[in-house]
């Protein structure tokens, strides 16, 4: 049995603008995945072209074993849920669930039982009558969640669900929509630009990039074996360090350029091999004294932020090389500040080696 999605060579021109760019992707029944990028980067076209919206130019597109090349959008096994929600403000929360499973031609007590199974499912139960101003943010995200659930689409696509949500109600209804996607077994599609969103919330995560895959992984293993720069970059911070391979042993590779370093031997380059060197802040320690540990060299503060749950620097190595720091905010430990002289050290295996 193939993947419950398959995309292959798809393309979509708007013009001389090439959105989606030659793309294959396969997506398994029951699987959380997002599209990560930027702006522009082809992530909202891919979605339409799946509900319908769009037409490829070229390459097929199948869902559930069945080419969707003439199926029209209110044929196909999908429902998408749009970022502004979409509700309808005159009509209840209720009726808002329970429009698509009307016009479908459901009533009755089967259809009151449907809403109230999905008002329980988003925990809004004993508000069906309110309207949707008379919500809040989160509310309203979660009702358009249960009218887009309401058909029972084999397929939910969701572009930006949660950004029109602050911080703390976004970070708990992440939570929640890995719940609701666990508990139901309903393949989801999420579109995002946030990187800390699609790490919460996706089995697998699509990077893209220019209208192509840049690494499709899952989400720990973009972030600590990251198959270019643009993905160490795009997912997190990172210092980057560039140069040349200067000794090869069968446990490590000795780096030398803007500053020397050493990281783990995997066997991809060899002596004289230019590489970029990346390692992301929290890898990093900082000590006020020496210490003789691995890739251990002298800093001096230049800026700090404090965050609560730590302190991100930026501090300068000898030679002018800046490298970013989180240190977590420790009980009793004494913080250092600007202009303080201190030691960087990380370990070999920390460093994740790319090429130049």
């Amino acid at each position: 049995m193939g993947p419950f999605i398959r995309m292959k060579n798809v393309t979509r021109r708007f013009g001389d603008v090439v959105a989606v760019d030659d793309l294959s992707l396969d997506i398994e029944k029951g699987e959380l995945f997002c599209l990560l990028g930027a702006s522009g980067c082809g992530k909202t076209t891919l979605l339409r072209m799946l509900a319908g919206f769009e037409t490829a130019d070229s390459g097929t597109i199948e869902i559930d074993g069945r080419d969707m090349a003439n199926v029209p959008p209110s044929e196909r096994p999908v429902n998408i849920m749009f970022q502004n929600y979409a509700l309808f403000p005159h009509m209840s929360v209720a009726n808002n669930i329970a429009y698509g499973p009307r016009r479908a031609g459901m009533s009755g007590g089967e259809l009151d039982e449907r809403v109230a199974k999905l008002l329980d499912l988003v925990r809004l139960s004993g508000l069906g009558d309110r309207k949707p101003h008379q919500l809040s943010g989160g509310q309203r995200q979660r009702v358009a969640l249960a009218r887009a659930l309401a058909r029972n689409p084999k397929l939910l696509l969701l572009d930006e669900p949660l950004a029109a949500l602050d911080k703390k109600l976004r970070e708990d209804t992440q939570f929640e929509l890995v719940d609701i996607q666990e508990s139901l077994g309903t393949t989801f599609m999420v579109v995002t630009h946030d990187q800390e969103e699609a790490m919460t919330l996706a089995s697998r995560i699509g990077v893209m990039d220019a209208g192509r895959l840049a690494q499709v992984d899952a989400p720990q293993k973009l972030y600590e074996k990251p198959v270019n720069a643009f993905i160490a970059d795009f997912l997190g911070t990172v210092s980057f360090i560039d140069g040349t391979v200067k000794t090869v042993t069968d446990k490590n590779v000795m780096i030398a350029g803007e500053l020397n370093v050493t990281s783990v031997n995997d066997g991809r380059f060899a002596k004289g091999d230019k590489v970029r060197a990346a390692i992301r802040p929290e890898k990093i320690s900082l000590t006020p004294e020496k210490t003789g540990a691995p890739n251990e060299m002298p800093v001096t503060i230049e800026d700090l932020a404090f965050l609560g749950v730590a302190l991100n620097y930026r501090v300068i190595c000898d030679n002018g090389k800046m490298l970013k720091v989180h240190h977590p905010n420790r009980s009793g430990e004494k913080s250092m500040t600007w202009g303080d002289k201190g030691f960087v050290q990380f370990l070999p295996e920390d460093v994740i080696l790319l090429e130049e």
